[in-house]
This record gives C-alpha cells, structure tokens and sequence, in this order.
C-alpha cells in the first residue's frame, strides 16, 4: 500500500500535465476527478514553463516527447528552477538515455510508461505527493527548531541576570519540562539539563550529585578528546542516572546505599532499570539509557543489573560508575561517612579491578584534579601516609578530620612527634584508620 496522505479542500495539491495528446489529457481528467487534486495542463514545454511561473506546482508529469523540447530537458530546467516541485516522466519510448538523462539531470522521483495503469499511476502520484508532504515537514520541523534554539540561547543569555522567587523557579522547571517533552527529538541535549533537576529538588543541597557529575564527565571528554556524540550520550546518561529513583521515599533517597536492607536493596538494585526505561521510549536517548542501564556494573561481574564483567561493561558506563561513585562518596550516598576528594579518589584506587576498570582510574585521577581545585592526590609530590608512617618535618597537603567529621588538623601544619604520637592515640582510641595527605619539605 501507497503511503497515505489527507489534503484539506483548500490545501489541494496542483499537478501539471505536459502532453501534446488531447486524448491524454482528458484520461487524466476523468481518473482524478474523484481524487483530491487540481489538474492543470499544458501541451508544450514554453506553456508548461509559463503556468509554473504564474502559480505554484506541487507536481509536474511531462512526456518525454514535446514539440518544443523533449521532456527530460524540460524536468531538468524545473529542478534548476523549481527544485521542491516533483517530477515524473511519462513515457512511451524505450530511450535509456533519455530516461537516465531525465533521472540524473531532472532529479525525477519515478517514471511510468505509456500507456499506464491506473491504479499505478494514481499510487505514483499519492507517493509523490506524500514524500514532498514529508519533505516540506521536515523543513518546517528543522526552522521551528532553529528558532526555538535560538529562543533558548537569548533565554540563557538572560538568566544569570534575574532574580526569581523560589516558586517562580519552579514553576519555570515545569515549564521548561513540558517543552523539553514536546521538542525532545529535537533539543533533547538541552532537555536533559532540565529532567536532572528533578532527582535533585528531591534532596537536600548536600546531597545533590547531578550538576558536579555532569561537569566531571564534560571534563573527561574534553581531556580525552572524545567525539560529539559520545560526549553528549555520556552528559545525558550522567544529567539522568538517577531519575530511577523518584518513586522513592525522601528516607530512602538520603541513605547511604551501603546500608540498605532487605525491601529498600531490592529496590536500589533496580533503580538503574528503571531509569533506563523512563527514558528508552525516546528514541535520541537510547544510547545514554544504555549507559545508565549498565552505570552500577562491576569489573568483577558482582553488579547490577545484568552481571556483565571486564570490557563487557560499555566503556560510557565504566567512566559513569566512576563519576558517579566519586561524588556520592563524598555526598555520603554510598558509604554512611562523607569523605573529601581525595579520601574518595583513594576508595576508586583501593576497588580498582574489582569494582572499576584498573585502566581508567589513574586517568580519572587526573580528571578529577583538572576539575577540582581542592584535589591533591593528582600532585605527584603528595603522599598518603598512615598515621604511623608519619615522621617529624612534614607537612600536611590537606585538612585532616575524623570520622565524626571533626577538624583535627588543618593543611599546611609541619608534623613533629608529640602531634604525631597524639594522633596514632586518638586513631587507637576512635577504632579509626586515618589516611594523611603529607607533602615532603622542600630540601
């Protein structure tokens, strides 16, 4: 079946028959009288010429035999003048040179040959109307979208200066969402942006990851050169891992996932699915859905959801892991301890080749110290120690806290043995193992 396309009375598409048969002409007439079209006709190419000129053709059919000019240079002057309007031959000669000269110099959509059938020719001419249909929609779609983007850059241009109430940023979220909705195969790398922020107006500020594991994974794709659709698949997974979680309750959301028993550990092991589905019925983010799905794999196959061990794990969902597990660290959404940058670089090093792939975590290291200011383990001049591999002289490279989240020392203090003999104490006395960011002295 001809793919099937509905014309109003007012919007009826204009065919223009070039044919010097009147018998022809008046057969046309008579099969398309029931059909949806306007007929118009001409007998030479001057006359053809003319009637394009005077009103808009949706379609023109020209022998290939004309008194004036054989068809296939006529269809060749109205692609060069009229490229959107379609063109078929009709034909009752054998000539391959003029049907090849009409296909490559007219840009013809098909041709028939005389005498033709019917039904052949009237599913000739819905196709051909239905494909400059969807031609014309998809320019149409490609404008509204440039426009819309162009709205959207001079909207952005203007936010940083205005001040809104904390109910009009709302308000403004669920605007932008019903837009993103709308226009997502379209602008779905901006809409992103905006499903994120759903998962964390569901958390305290403390607790909010998307916004630092967005800038992270744009910080690796830049350092590593990655190509443009990589990098966006990679900023939609990481702008969305989590939109899985927003059935969950506000407990649950905050706990550490270390922590999770029974009912709740079932129910985070299948977050990472149900993201994957909220977003896989849009056909642009199928490939980050992919990654998202795949994000809580291990190297070792003891993850989620599918078991999938080593190079088996999408390389996009390795460096998901990674990020992801680097901020949640220090969110407390993992372990029930927040720990800083550095203590959660040295979590990755420890899990390298059981829970992450040894290969990227010294790259992502370095990401991480390219990113954030206030990492230090990506200088090859600082050390971890523990407590008891401290020694008089040193220096710290960082604050030190305990456990409980107390300052204990803060960076830049010089070690010397009673301050270190009263650390390994306390270590002793909290049941803590401390790991102490030193820089050597300079000689």
């Amino acid at each position: 079946m001809g793919e099937s396309v509905t014309f109003s009375e007012t919007d009826r598409p204009v065919v223009l028959l070039i044919d010097t048969h009147p018998d022809v002409h008046d057969r046309l007439a008579q099969l398309l009288r029931l059909e949806p079209f306007e007929l118009c006709s001409a007998t030479t190419a001057v006359e053809a010429l003319a009637t394009l000129a005077r009103q808009p053709v949706d379609l023109v059919m020209s022998a290939a035999r004309l008194p004036d000019m054989d068809g296939a240079t006529l269809l060749a002057q109205i692609h060069h003048d009229y490229p959107h309007t379609v063109r078929l031959l009709l034909t009752g000669e054998t000539d391959l040179t003029l049907i090849i000269k009409a296909i490559n110099e007219g840009q013809i959509y098909r041709y028939l040959s005389k005498p033709w059938k019917d039904e052949e020719l009237l599913l000739a001419l819905r196709q051909s109307l239905a494909h400059q249909h969807s031609e014309r929609e998809r320019l149409r779609l490609e404008q509204l979208i440039r426009q819309q983007n162009e709205e959207l850059k001079q909207l952005n241009a203007s936010l940083e200066k205005r001040v809104v109430s904390r109910t009009s940023e709302l308000q403004q979220t669920a605007d932008m969402l019903d837009l993103a909705y709308e226009e997502l195969k379209h602008s779905y790398a901006t809409g992103t942006e905006v499903f994120s922020l759903l998962a964390n107006l569901r958390l305290p500020r403390s607790k909010q990851t998307n916004r630092q594991i967005i800038e992270l994974v744009r910080t690796w794709c830049v350092l590593h050169g990655l190509d443009d659709a990589s990098s966006r698949d990679l900023t939609m997974a990481a702008a969305l891992y989590n939109i899985g979680k927003l059935s969950w309750s506000d407990s649950m959301m905050v706990a550490p996932s270390d922590l999770l028993h029974s009912t709740d550990r079932e129910r985070f092991r299948e977050y990472a699915t149900q993201s994957e589905s909220l977003l896989m019925t849009l056909e642009p983010m199928k490939d980050a859905a992919r990654l998202i799905r795949h994000h809580q794999e291990r190297w070792d196959g003891s993850g989620f959801p599918d078991h999938l061990k080593g190079e088996a794990i999408p390389f996009g969902s390795r460096l998901l892991k990674l990020a992801v597990d680097f901020i949640e660290l220090q969110r407390g959404l993992i372990l029930e301890r927040q720990m800083n940058s550095d203590e959660a670089l040295l979590y990755i090093r420890k899990y390298a080749g059981r829970l992450y792939d040894p290969d990227m975590v010294e790259d992502f290291v370095q990401a991480c110290a390219a990113f954030l200011s206030d990492v230090t383990l990506g200088d090859p001049t600082v050390r971890v120690l523990g407590t008891r591999e401290l020694a008089e002289g040193m220096v710290l490279a960082r604050n030190l806290n305990a456990d409980n989240g107390m300052l204990l020392l803060n960076a830049g203090k010089v070690l010397n043995l009673p301050l270190v003999d009263k650390l390994i104490a306390f270590e002793a006395m909290e049941g803590a193992k401390y790991s102490v960011f030193i820089k050597e002295p300079e000689e």
